[in-house]
Order: structure tokens, then C-alpha cells, then sequence
């Protein structure tokens, strides 16, 4: 069932769009606010977010840029605003679409089918690799890892964490950006959970822990896959 988490500050929409999703088996949840998105996106991903820019307290724009810092959901702005300076802004944020209100139900769902097509289809891509290196094979697809010839047994942070380091394979990933979308945004700060999860990971699955060839540390700014 796709999960559409609505982000909107106007509750006669907010119900209109509950109940027209509701009745085509989306699962919804609801925030009257970024704050209250944020803290939803965390404990229960999406697969896309139907956001309103002008939110109280944190501007839809801000929203945007913070969930596309660990969040895979496809986001669908709903907004009054027309001026197109203000649908580059939020495409240029990580918006993946913009529709105007007013708006009829038919094309909103519309869109919304498409978000969710293109979520799910990134997501397929995402997590059919298997990747091989000298030491270890990862099968993001099937959720198993094997060194030496034997299975080994890595926990669902563990997944999380690999998946996201291999998305970004040969590239520095950031210590926020990893506990904001392994943790979630209440986490940012606790560099000591990435300590000791990528010391697990080096333990499971380099051949010499010490002297990792896979799984590196950038100081100061974050850690690095390589194949």
C-alpha cells in the first residue's frame, strides 16, 4: 500500500484529500506543520509527501531541502503559488513536481500516481544491485551479505547504512546526512551511534578491519564506500 504523508495547514483540504486517498487505499497521515512532517517522515517513511509551501513555523521550501537530506519519498508540491520563480525555487530544493491550487482530484491523483511510479521504480533500481568486491558480496535486494564463501548476518540499521553509503559509492557521505536518514532528524548529532556501527560493519565484512578497503573514514566530514 503506498503511504502518502499530507503536509498542509488547511484543514477543510487536509480532510478532502484524507478521505478522496483514503477511499483509493493509500495509507495517509497528516501535519499541519514541517516540524510535525519531519518528525512523521522519520518514524514512518513515505513514498510520496503532498506538501503546501506556506506552512507555519518552517516554509515548505525548508522542509523540502531537509527531507531531500535522507528521505527517498517523491514529493508533490499543492500550492496558491503561481509565479514560476517560485516553482523553480522548490524544484531547485528536491521538489519532484508542482501543481496549483485550485486543482480538480482527477489531476492531483494523477500526479500522485506518478510520484508513486517513479518512487517505486527508483527504489527498484536502488535495491536490485548486488555488489561484489574482493572481500565481500552485498545483494541489497535479498538482504544478504556473504564473505569467505558464508553468510553473514548484518541488522536492519546495518542494511540501512550500507544501502545508503552504496548509493553514494565513491563519494564522502556526510555524518548528518547518514543519521538523518539511517536515524532519522532527532539524531543529527549523535556522531558516536556512525562509530560504532561502521566499526560493526568493518568487523562483519573487511578482511582487515584496521586497515579498511571498502568502508573509509573521511575525519572531520564522514565516511566513503568503494568498491
Amino acid at each position: 500500500m503506498t503511504r502518502v504523508l499530507v503536509v498542509e495547514d488547511e484543514p477543510p483540504l487536509v480532510r478532502a484529500l484524507e478521505i478522496n486517498l483514503k477511499a483509493r487505499r493509500y495509507e495517509v497521515h497528516t501535519a499541519p506543520d514541517g516540524a510535525h512532517a519531519l518528525r512523521l517522515a522519520a518514524t514512518h517513511p513515505p513514498d510520496v509527501v503532498l506538501l503546501g509551501l506556506g506552512l507555519p513555523v518552517m516554509d515548505g521550501i525548508n522542509v523540502i531541502k531537509e527531507l531531500r537530506g535522507w528521505s527517498r519519498a517523491s514529493i508533490l508540491v499543492v500550492s496558491a503559488r503561481r509565479t514560476s520563480d517560485e516553482k523553480v525555487a522548490a524544484l531547485d530544493a528536491g521538489a519532484d513536481d508542482f501543481i496549483t491550487k485550485p486543482f480538480s482530484m482527477d489531476e492531483l491523483l494523477a500526479r500522485l500516481r506518478a510520484a508513486a511510479r517513479r518512487t517505486e521504480t527508483a527504489s527498484a533500481s536502488r535495491d536490485s544491485a548486488v555488489i561484489e568486491t574482493k572481500d565481500f558480496t552485498l545483494d541489497l535486494l535479498a538482504k544478504k551479505a556473504r564473505r569467505q564463501g558464508r553468510d553473514v548476518r548484518l541488522t536492519p540499521t546495518e542494511w540501512h547504512l550500507v544501502e545508503v553509503l552504496v548509493r553514494h559509492s565513491g563519494r564522502v557521505v556526510g555524518r548528518q546526512q547518514l543519521l538523518q536518514e539511517v536515524w532519522g532528524p532527532s539524531y543529527s548529532t549523535q556522531t558516536n551511534y556512525l562509530r560504532v556501527y561502521m566499526a560493526q560493519l568493518r568487523r562483519k565484512l573487511e578482511a582487515d578491519p584496521a586497515h579498511p578497503r571498502h568502508f573509509f573514514t573521511a575525519p572531520g566530514m564522514g565516511y566513503r564506500f568503494e568498491a
